[in-house]
């Protein structure tokens, strides 16, 4: 389940966890105990699920609010200690002790933006003092004057807001340009399980951030892991699914992407309407822009976006690296090494491993076909993951569409099917007419 899950748009993946509540208690339960749990299902059983959901998720480490090795997370966050002379400097600040009563809105997001211009912690002792927030407000403030991006993290970690002020957070009406750490907020996001991957490519504006945010550089600090990148990608793509493979509508994406002040959904759409079709909404207030970052960021990550065709190298080398999938190897290191070796070589591509390993649940799981990997992304070879993703990803959306009794019955024969994914998909559409390879 947790497998197909990965590959489900959200309403798909709520009808899936809601069924099989309903159809055997105990899987969901171990689900919700799943570490590799994916991003978007731990949102959905945090917003729709019952108690005992809730507190399965809560449980695992590995989940919500899940810190790469050697960054801090919540829980470090709440064990550092405030320093004696910021709160003098934030009674000074306020003009008042806070102490004497509950810091309102303004005052809060005032301290904000004094202390929250790149981390969050300063902007969390802020959030620590007594305070009575009102989310109204607090998004009728950011949609003025946005609050700097370790403000909108500190808020997404330990405040309680709901889902519309947190989309609130993350689409601003005049967005300022990508600061440093413009990124953190929407990472954050996610993995506090306040937004779907969905959900947030549907949110965040302007446009030109959910691209970005699809290719972050390989930098220190906060960033996506290996399957939230996977996640968030699959989300952009379904949003960027109009524009099919036609090379005028990814152009004309990037020259109206740096510009444009809506999310990214309403961009597709303008593109795909053309010169006559509605125009693009007007912003409340005057929106800078700016320029394609001078290092081809945008460029980039749109070129990463945009389907393209890898020529693999070699003829008869390959035939016999595609028909190996087919052929499991006397023991699981032998296969794995195998398979790495054919990628390192160009000879296989991860896209290739989800058409043709068999049986499916193991060319969908990249600890079968790669290995486990000592690594805070998981795997060494992020591309080929990331392909075998956006592949399977194809396959589900073009086989089972928007029907949640086929996303049902894949998931449910997924686990003793021998064949290809392919061939799982093929039997579920067409009832059954595909037999298992002997």
């Amino acid at each position: 389940m947790a497998h197909v899950l990965r590959h489900a748009p959200d309403r798909i993946a709520l009808a899936l966890l809601d069924r099989l509540g309903r159809s055997d208690p105990a899987a969901r339960t171990y689900l919700c105990r799943d570490e590799w749990l994916p991003a978007s299902a731990v949102t959905l059983l945090l917003r729709h699920g019952t108690d005992s959901d809730r507190h399965y998720v809560a449980r695992n480490p590995r989940v919500v609010g899940r810190p790469l090795p050697g960054l801090p997370g919540p829980v470090r966050y709440a064990k550092h200690r405030t320093p004696p002379e910021l709160a003098a400097l934030l009674r000074a600040e306020l003009g008042r002790d806070p102490a004497d009563g509950p810091l309102t809105t303004p005052e809060v997001t005032g301290l904000l933006r004094r202390h929250g211009a790149r981390r969050p912690r300063t902007a969390l002792e802020v959030l620590r003092l007594p305070h009575a927030l009102d989310p109204a407000l607090l998004a009728a403030e950011h949609a003025r004057r946005p609050l700097p991006p370790g403000a909108v993290e500190a808020l997404l970690l330990v405040a309680d807001l709901p889902p519309h002020t947190v989309r609130a957070l993350l689409a601003p009406s005049a967005a300022p340009r990508e600061e440093p750490a413009w990124h953190r907020p929407a990472v954050r996001a996610v993995r506090m399980g306040r937004l779907t991957h969905e959900e947030l490519v549907g949110c965040v504006t302007p446009a030109r951030r959910a691209l970005l945010l699809c290719d972050l550089p390989a930098r220190p600090g906060l960033r996506w892991t290996l399957p939230e990148l996977a996640g968030l990608r699959t989300a952009a793509l379904r949003a960027l699914a109009p524009l099919g493979d036609d090379p005028r509508l990814w152009a004309e994406l990037l020259r109206r992407a740096p510009g444009f002040p809506g999310p990214l959904p309403d961009l597709v759409a303008a593109v795909v309407a053309g010169p006559r079709g509605p125009a693009a909404p007007v912003p409340a207030a005057p929106v800078p822009a700016g320029p394609v970052p001078p290092d081809g960021a945008l460029p980039r990550a749109v070129r990463r976006l945009a389907p393209a065709a890898v020529e693999p190298v070699g003829e008869v080398e390959r035939e016999l690296a595609l028909a190996s999938l087919a052929v499991p190897m006397e023991t699981v290191e032998e296969d794995i090494r195998w398979v790495r070796d054919c990628l390192d070589r160009g000879l296989l591509t991860g896209t290739d491993v989800v058409r043709h390993k068999l049986p499916a649940c193991w060319a969908l799981d990249e600890d079968h076909w790669l290995g486990e990997v000592d690594h805070p992304d998981r795997h060494d070879r992020p591309e080929a993951v990331l392909a075998a993703r956006a592949e399977a990803d194809r396959l589900f959306d073009l086989a089972l569409g928007t029907d949640p009794d086929a996303w049902w019955e894949a998931a449910r024969t997924l686990p003793d099917f021998a064949g290809t994914l392919p061939h799982l998909l093929l039997r579920v559409t067409d009832g059954g007419s595909v037999p298992k390879p002997s």
